[in-house]
């Protein structure tokens, strides 16, 4: 199977260029991706633990799924398609805010990414992909906040900037 491409960006989310997803890590390029936050009609997020085996954050809590967009997809397309790989369903989401982090790894990678958060609302429990995710669970944010306080090593680091950066961008009511 084809390595994963990464669209290279500018800090102007203009494309200039495609690299294999793990190359781009190592040397940590700037590049585009998304994440998708998912709420729940009692204004939970779902959450979900990435899988044991991921090259990096291993189970670590997160936002309902993220990725990275493929050459030619829209940012919506993108998270329509990585939710339904992810966590087995589809909802409509909308752009709400995009922003830029760098956050290395111990494992020698860094994530340098300009983000496109999504938000989207489901009532279900998802039929999540085991070699995607571990667990899930739906969470108030206030409960977030707290629990990212008390233990925020078990938090992934863009969940934490974006949670802490954009709360009121995902904070948001049908």
């Amino acid at each position: 199977m084809k390595e994963e491409q990464v669209i290279l960006v500018n800090e102007k989310d203009e494309p200039i260029g495609l690299m294999p997803k793990m190359e781009a890590h190592e040397k940590a390029l700037l590049h585009r991706a998304f994440s998708v936050f998912i709420f729940n009609d009692k204004n939970e997020l779902m959450l979900q633990q990435r899988a044991a085996h991921k090259y990096h954050s291993p189970l670590l809590w997160t936002n309902t799924c993220c990725s990275h967009q493929r050459d030619g997809e829209s940012n919506l397309d993108a998270g329509k398609r990585r939710l339904q790989e992810e966590m087995g369903f589809v909802a409509e989401l909308k752009e709400t805010t995009s922003f830029i982090y760098k956050a290395p790894f111990d494992n020698g990678l860094t994530e340098h990414e300009y983000d496109h958060v999504m938000v989207g609302y489901y009532n279900d429990s998802p039929n999540i992909n085991p070699d995607e995710v571990e667990a899930w669970k739906w969470m108030s944010l206030e409960a977030v906040k707290e629990d990212m306080a008390l233990q925020p090593e078990i938090y992934t680091e863009w969940f934490k900037i974006i949670f802490d950066k954009f709360y009121q961008h995902i904070n948001v009511t049908k």
